[in-house]
């Protein structure tokens, strides 16, 4: 077993490490500086109550547009259960969601009705400033 023991003239070069570990320690501190220790929680507000009892029953109620077919004429329109005229439809709208802060509605079509007509619905739902408008199939009606 023989052992060399570098006397022999040969330049041999490493690489010096301890600089980069001196930059990887001021790097994690500086890291763990700049992350907070404790965590944050959400700042959120809780919602209050309605003050008036006969205000939440009616922001409470869903909206559901119908589209009813008729043989042969343009089809009618129902909010929830009133029959509404396709003019009136647009400002009704706009007055059920004028004091409303969930702005939700449904549309409901017949099975024969032309999707040209739920499309228009559609549009005048977005002209009152709904937010979100979903379509109602037989699979949700089911479930309810």
């Amino acid at each position: 077993m023989a052992m060399s023991m570098g006397g022999g003239g040969s330049n041999m070069s490493e690489i010096n490490v301890t600089p980069m570990i001196d930059i990887l320690l001021v790097l994690l501190i500086i890291f763990m500086v700049i992350v907070p220790v404790v965590p944050k929680g959400l700042e959120a507000l809780v919602p209050q109550p309605p003050k008036n009892q006969t205000q939440q029953q009616n922001n409470d109620r869903t909206i559901v547009v119908q589209v009813l077919y008729r043989a042969g004429q343009s089809p009618t329109y129902r909010i929830n259960d009133t029959d509404v005229n396709h003019q009136d439809l647009l400002p009704r709208l706009q007055e059920i969601y004028a004091n409303r802060a969930e702005r939700v509605m449904f549309v409901k079509g017949d099975d024969d009705v032309n999707f040209a007509y739920i499309a228009d619905v559609i549009d005048i739902g977005r002209e009152a400033n709904v937010d979100h408008i979903g379509l109602m199939t037989p699979k949700i009606q089911e479930g309810q």
